[in-house]
């Protein structure tokens, strides 16, 4: 590993939906590393910043919403081998608060934001998914697995 290879925090939202139990909030990655892909909101885990502070800041930034309660509910190991990147992703759940603030708050890094069972989301194929999301998808098959008790 060169002195210029670091592994970073990345921090990813389920945001579940009152209305749609056992959906969550997905969004088509554009502009970066994993374009194309289907991906949680979420971004860089900034200096000083708790997880939940990054998560709410993120998907405020992304997409308008708000969360009621947040919980770390996971990590993955995120080595990204043909794009030389290698990240360390928390994964924290929560429930937006009013979902009709939902908006694409940054077109120039997202497609657009919908909702997808967690059923149906794991049957995407694999090159669709962003590797965080895909090894989360591997390693807790049903939602319920995540759910805080």
């Amino acid at each position: 590993m060169s002195q210029t290879q670091v592994v970073k925090v990345g921090v990813a939202v389920l945001v579940l939906n009152k209305e749609k139990p056992e959906h969550v909030l997905v969004g088509v990655r554009k502009g970066s590393h994993g374009a194309g892909k289907l991906a949680l909101p979420g971004g860089h885990l900034e200096f000083g910043e708790s997880f939940e502070e990054c998560s709410k800041r993120e998907l405020m930034e992304e997409t308008g919403l708000e969360l009621e309660s947040v919980s770390t509910v996971s990590v993955t190991n995120d080595v990204m081998t043909s794009e030389n990147k290698h990240y360390v992703t928390v994964f924290l759940m929560g429930v937006a608060s009013d979902l009709s603030k939902l908006e694409l708050k940054e077109p120039n890094k997202c497609e657009e934001w919908k909702w997808i069972s967690w059923t149906d989301l794991s049957k995407v194929p694999e090159d669709k998914l962003f590797i965080p999301l895909l090894n989360l998808l591997k390693a807790n098959p049903s939602l319920s697995s995540l759910t805080p008790k």
